[in-house]
């Protein structure tokens, strides 16, 4: 695993002032608080774990609850979308010959491609070659590109627990096309189950959390 830079200290201050930007929708606001930790060299694990991923878990509390919109809901998204692209100048820094490649993928009928995309810039951090299929690929393609790009870990995200067939279905082509690749998966729609069912395959490890994720890497997904 990498090691971690030296981090800003995350205050919840600084958390709390880009929420209420985030929920407003105002971008200009988020993108300069974002700009302002990566100049200040904030840990990229950090601003994607205590930033990103925490800001949005809120928001989709806010929409369960009907205190906001869908259309809110999907502006925070878009805002983070463009917040991450931000650090992308350090995260896509060092060069991807030679390393290990990763397919990460949305199974069919799966909108919601934050966490996916997450879950790819964080292997990219840990020097894996990755490629983010985004949301809702076609079973085909995805099996096709797995093939064509000779990757060795899958990972797969789910957000939406109505879905969840179509993960399970996803997965059982994936082990019978490639016996022994690596499957990871992960994802909101697990807080209302799921596990038991994607862990009964051989060689697929379900995480908890992308913090999970990454500490477990190079412990047996490799």
């Amino acid at each position: 695993m990498v090691q971690s830079q030296p981090s800003v200290p995350f205050t919840e201050t600084v958390f709390k002032t880009y929420l209420a930007a985030l929920i407003r929708g105002d971008s200009s606001r988020c993108l300069a608080i974002v700009k302002e930790l990566i100049d200040t060299q904030i840990d990229i694990r950090d601003l994607y774990t205590q930033l990103f991923q925490s800001s949005l878990y809120e928001v989709g509390r806010l929409w369960e609850q009907n205190k906001i919109s869908v259309a809110r809901e999907h502006l925070a998204t878009a805002i983070t979308d463009r917040a991450m692209h931000l650090a992308y100048p350090r995260l896509f820094a060092e060069p991807p010959n030679g390393r290990k490649r990763a397919v990460v993928s949305c199974a069919a009928n799966e909108m919601h491609q934050i966490g996916g995309k997450m879950v790819a810039d964080i292997l990219e951090l840990n020097h894996w070659d990755t490629h983010f299929l985004g949301a809702n690929t076609p079973t085909d393609q995805l099996l096709t590109h797995i093939e064509e790009e000779s990757a060795s870990l899958v990972a797969l995200s789910l957000s939406v627990y109505f879905n969840m067939p179509s993960l399970i279905q996803l997965i059982t082509l994936v082990r019978e096309t490639y016996p022994g690749i690596k499957i990871i998966v992960g994802g909101q729609a697990f807080l209302y189950g799921g596990v038991d069912a994607v862990q009964s395959f051989e060689a697929v490890t379900y995480f908890s959390s992308i913090v999970e994720m990454e500490a477990r890497i190079g412990k047996g997904i490799e």
